[in-house]
């Protein structure tokens, strides 16, 4: 509200009670004149020691539930904050309940809008409730405050960038609500080839040999012995499985994207991996979809980290729909650096003659690779004993109604 005319009406009212010896107008200008001064004064102090914190009751969630958010202002100073706003983003895709957001230049982020009165060292907790409706790696802000005087003349705003972070996993479904057979659903899980090391578990050490790499060197048995010592592991048949994402759903990635095929193959890629983990498989994930600011392709390599169920569910949490290379392209890379005993299970929505090429090249050669197709049809003659299957296409609300065909078992 204030602009140089206040400055400009007060001192020509003390002008005009000077030269006119009227003692009211001198009295209006000064009150004005004081009025001015101390609103700038208290404005310059209104965001000092105002904290803005967010408060998440999880900082990951799957699919369907709900996350409280708190939001918490403190006013630590002894000077009250007679007006505060408060502008927080929040994405979209993680509607209020029971309260809407504010629209926003950006498409996918709303504002959160909060007005506050703050007394001398007070602070105000508000709670909202968070729907997680769809996967994804969501920032929550920055803030934007906007403060100002108890008489309205001035404001002062400050932005927050501190963001904070939810995860929202794909749904992770068991295997029968995709009517994939929950034993044995991608071939013979006994090793057929000779039983491989487990870089995991040494169990002793012998001497270097011209093959042997240098990562697998004991530094202080060598030191001990006086010459090269290599460990030596051991052996195990623990199956491997290796999952392929595709998240290309349309012929040609310059065409866009089915945002409605991608979560369900999201969502069956995780499901796959939660099950080999739950049987104490060996699983790893690559995709052709990068992370949000990334270029590079998705990769989890197989590990037996307690932790490592949660690392494949925050990577297809976060995977986009950006496409970094075809799938058959990526198993071309990919493959010779993968454990050869380790089946490579690729799901996808779009099955092309390239594509089953590349699974028919890698089945000669010897590696164990399994196919499934998100609402897409396969020709059994073409598989050639690949271990097949299709999926309907259905929103993931339609579970229920899935209907999953096995193209050809293993030969």
């Amino acid at each position: 509200m204030f602009n140089d005319t206040w400055i400009a009406l007060a001192a020509f009212f003390g002008l005009l009670g000077v030269l006119f010896r009227q003692e009211s107008l001198v009295i209006m200008s000064t009150v004005l004149l004081t009025v001015i001064a101390v609103a700038w004064l208290w404005n310059r102090s209104a965001l000092r020691g105002v904290l803005y914190r967010r408060q998440l009751s999880e900082r990951r969630a799957f699919v369907g539930e709900e996350v409280m958010l708190s939001i918490q202002v403190t006013n630590g100073k002894l000077l009250p904050v007679a007006w505060l706003k408060a502008e927080d983003e929040l994405p979209t895709a993680l509607p209020l309940i029971g309260d809407r957001l504010a629209p926003s230049h950006k498409e996918t982020v709303g504002y959160l809008v909060n007005l506050y009165s703050l007394r001398w060292r007070e602070r105000v907790t508000r709670r909202f409730r968070l729907s997680c409706a769809q996967r994804g790696f969501y920032a929550l802000g920055p803030v934007r405050m906007q403060a100002s005087d108890v008489f309205g003349l001035f404001s002062a705003a400050v932005v927050d960038e501190r963001e904070d972070t939810l995860i929202v996993y794909p749904q992770v479904l068991p295997l029968e609500a995709w009517n994939l057979p929950p034993k044995d659903p991608f071939g013979n899980a006994k090793a057929e080839e000779p039983l491989f090391a487990d870089p995991s578990r040494a169990v002793g050490v012998r001497d270097h040999q011209p093959y042997d790499g240098q990562k697998h060197i004991h530094w202080k048995a060598s030191a001990r012995q006086q010459r090269l010592q290599v460990k030596v592991y051991e052996p195990t048949t623990s199956p491997q499985w290796i999952i392929f994402l595709n998240v290309n759903t349309l012929p040609e990635p310059l065409q866009g994207s089915d945002p409605v095929l991608l979560e369900q193959i999201v969502s069956l890629a995780a499901s796959v991996a939660s099950f080999g983990v739950e049987q104490k498989y060996m699983v790893g994930l690559v995709a052709n979809g990068s992370l949000p600011r990334s270029d590079q392709p998705l990769k989890v390599l197989p590990s037996r980290s307690p932790d490592h169920l949660m690392h494949m569910l925050e990577a297809l949490a976060a995977v986009t729909a950006f496409s970094t290379s075809r799938m058959e392209q990526l198993l071309e890379t990919e493959s010779p650096k993968l454990p050869w005993g380790a089946t490579l299970i690729v799901i996808t929505g779009i099955v092309s003659d390239a594509l089953l090429a590349a699974l028919l090249e890698l089945r000669a050669a010897g590696r164990k690779v399994a196919l499934v197709a998100v609402g897409a049809e396969v020709d059994r003659e073409q598989l050639r004993g690949i271990p097949a299957y299709t999926v309907s296409r259905r929103p993931l609300a339609d579970v229920g109604m899935w209907q999953v065909q096995e193209v050809e078992a293993q030969a």
